[in-house]
């Protein structure tokens, strides 16, 4: 059995191998938590799309929302890559940075399952359950990089339906990355609220980029999304990005 500061990552054929003799993941963890908690394991089971609980950006997205840590495991390239996240201090565990993943391999990224972290993030009282800290990196990177090239083409079930989007703030200044017709358009969601698919019929975009890029903005809490506004047909309420909506109405 490995602990969470093993370098090296499950090969698929292995980690399958000992969920069948085992009946566990292979990855140590305290005893003590064995369940996720309530609220988080509600907003799962309400999203909209009945395979979504398998969905590797709606489970991200719903641990964000809840502000609640999870231990994701996740399939890339034939590897198990075991991914605790820690949304309340924007921070990932795990053996290796997988926000350095090469962007064409992330469209095969799923889940294999999900559980209570076997770890504890910075500064935690239970220092003992704290990894090293060459393990522990920025959230926001990887959250970017598999809304922008992992495997789920269409918008988030919250941000989607009829409604107007506009970004509140770039987050290429913040160090992510968006080239091409994608950053051309995050500077001109900047200056308009609109539909997505006026965002989709933009030079370079599409409904696919375009999804990818408004649920990009939608984690890195740069994104106001607007029921009432005129460029949306119908509707009346006003949500935000994760964290709630920064700036005024529109």
């Amino acid at each position: 059995m490995r602990d969470f500061e093993d370098s090296t990552l499950w090969r698929i054929s292995a980690y399958e191998r000992m969920r069948k003799e085992t009946g566990t993941s292979g990855y140590e963890r305290p005893r003590s938590v064995t369940v996720l908690p309530t609220t988080l394991l509600s907003e799962l089971r309400q999203l909209e799309n009945p395979s979504a609980g398998t969905d590797v950006l709606e489970v991200m997205a719903a641990c964000l929302r809840q502000r609640e840590a999870a231990l994701l495991y996740l399939r890339h390239e034939e590897c198990v890559w075991p991914v605790s996240l820690f949304p309340a201090q924007m921070q990932y565990h795990s053996p290796r940075d997988m926000a350095l993943a090469d962007a064409d391999g992330l469209a095969d990224l799923s889940l294999i399952q999900f559980e209570p972290p076997g770890v504890r993030p910075p500064g935690h009282w239970m220092h003992e359950r704290v990894g090293a800290a060459r393990h522990y990196h920025d959230l926001m990177p990887l959250l970017w990089s598999i809304a922008l090239h992992g495997p789920r083409r269409q918008l988030l079930a919250e941000i989607g339906g009829t409604a107007a989007f506009r970004a509140l703030r770039n987050p290429m200044k913040d160090g992510l990355h968006a080239s091409g017709a994608v950053g051309a358009a995050i500077e001109r969601l900047r200056r308009e609220s609109v539909a997505m698919r006026d965002v989709a019929a933009w030079p370079g975009m599409s409904t696919e980029r375009a999804s990818r890029l408004l649920n990009a903005l939608y984690l890195a809490s740069s994104l106001m999304v607007t029921r009432h506004h005129p460029a949306a047909r119908s509707g009346n309420s006003l949500l935000g990005g994760l964290f709630g909506p920064r700036g005024g109405r529109h």
